[in-house]
């Protein structure tokens, strides 16, 4: 029988810190696309998704499951390390509104998909913040509504209602075979 997260966490707290290998195994790829898509190349992903890993390591016992789930938890100390990580720049960038799409597949063959990326990201520009994230979250990031609202602390029904609204609006402003694109991703 597989263990789940609040034994692996139990096991951390009580000192076997060799239990959060399997924790981090579960969740790095989630972080670390979370990441990507908002920083502007892979290695800044990969060393702030460490960041990531090596703080929740450090807070292990500051975890609570009264707080909310493990998975929600790591994904606010991500977030902290990218508004840490754009402060360093000490300029005006807001983290809220630096996010980016991309993938590695090959340019030459991607051509296409590329220009209706673009589009995709034209329009999400013109959603508000909040509205933008849920969409990331949901498709890109391919959480459940209920870890969308955990991370965001909004409700799960408010969330699905933000995402139903927010691809109203991109339907309304992407051309039909970019936005049927876009659905395919869910």
């Amino acid at each position: 029988m597989e263990k789940n997260d609040s034994q692996f966490i139990k096991e951390c707290q009580s000192g076997s810190l060799e239990s959060f290998g399997p924790l981090y195994d579960r969740y790095i790829k989630k972080i670390y696309n979370y990441l990507y898509y908002r920083v502007p190349d892979k290695a800044v992903a990969e060393d702030i998704c460490s960041q990531t890993f090596i703080k929740a390591l450090k807070a292990i016992n500051t975890y609570s499951e009264n707080k909310g789930s493990f998975s929600a938890w790591l994904y606010r100390i991500a977030k902290n390390n990218l508004v840490d990580y754009y402060r360093s720049y000490k300029n005006s960038l807001n983290v809220d509104d630096l996010w980016y799409l991309e993938d590695d597949t090959d340019i030459v063959s991607s051509a296409d998909k590329r220009i209706k990326l673009d589009n995709v990201k034209d329009c999400l520009k013109k959603l508000k913040k909040e509205q933008r994230e849920v969409i990331i979250l949901r498709i890109w990031d391919e959480l459940s509504y209920g870890e969308i609202a955990e991370i965001l602390e909004k409700s799960e029904a408010s969330c699905k209602m933000i995402f139903s609204r927010s691809l109203e609006k991109l339907k309304e402003e992407l051309p039909l075979s970019v936005y049927l694109l876009l659905l395919l991703n869910l």
